[in-house]
């Protein structure tokens, strides 16, 4: 019985690490990233197909934004809103996965993701919104090599560049502009909150509508950022307010 189980085991691992194999061989290179801005993600492909096969009109809207041209308090609401540990983690953020891995086997459901900055990039810029293993091993061999590879400003910076904030619209300043009609250096506060609660279902909420959703994931980024003081009492407050 103990020999049987050992060569199952043998022959379970054996299979991880040639799919393992097969997966590394079929990576993209990230490297050319470092000094080289992507022209296209593998989501607008996507976002694209979906949108011909209905016969609708897809138009991108995108434009390169510098990092430091951001606003740091947008950078770190993104932050702290997606991924808090994305400084100090390697890609994969094991605590908030084991977290989620709880909640999920409680509810029996997919209730809370645990992706970090990194893996959503590597989602974005070169896999699919499809759910399945493959694309998560696919993921996380790509999330390690953009670690490897990239600065973590780097690896932000085109994070906020290229992902989804609503139909045909990638990227912050893109999101800025068609949403509030300002550059992304001029948006205040509330604009800001906006933007970045509908990161996680962008073609679902416009930043613009004052939905339920919108309102309370607008307090918890709210409550977040005072949490970790980047805004006192009082911008907390007048802005809170105008999610009641």
């Amino acid at each position: 019985m103990k020999t049987a189980l050992k060569i199952f085991g043998t022959v379970i691992l054996l299979a991880i690490f040639i799919a393992g194999f097969y997966f590394y061989l079929g990576l993209p290179d990230v490297s050319k990233l470092e000094a080289k801005n992507p022209r296209t993600t593998a989501l607008m492909v996507q976002r694209y197909r979906e949108a011909k096969k209905t016969d609708e009109t897809f138009r991108i809207r995108q434009q390169w934004i510098e990092f430091e041209a951001i606003p740091k308090l947008l950078r770190e609401t993104v932050r702290v809103t997606e991924d808090a540990s994305f400084y100090q983690h390697k890609g994969v953020d094991f605590v908030e996965l084991k977290e989620a891995l709880k909640k999920n086997w409680k509810k029996g459901e997919y209730a809370r993701g645990a992706s970090t900055i990194t893996q959503q990039l590597a989602k974005n810029l070169y896999l699919s919104t499809e759910k399945s293993v493959n694309r998560k091993i696919k993921e996380f061999l790509i999330t390690r090599r953009l670690e490897n590879n990239l600065s973590k400003d780097r690896i932000f910076a085109i994070y906020l560049n290229v992902i989804e904030w609503g139909p045909g619209v990638f990227g912050v300043e893109a999101a800025s502009q068609h949403y509030f009609h300002k550059r992304v250096g001029q948006l205040n506060l509330e604009e800001m909150v906006r933007l970045v609660a509908v990161i996680p279902q962008p073609l679902k909420i416009n930043p613009t509508e004052n939905s339920d959703w919108l309102k309370w994931k607008s307090q918890w980024i709210l409550d977040a950022l005072r949490r970790y003081a980047y805004i006192d009492q009082m911008q907390y407050q007048s802005t809170y307010d105008r999610f009641q």
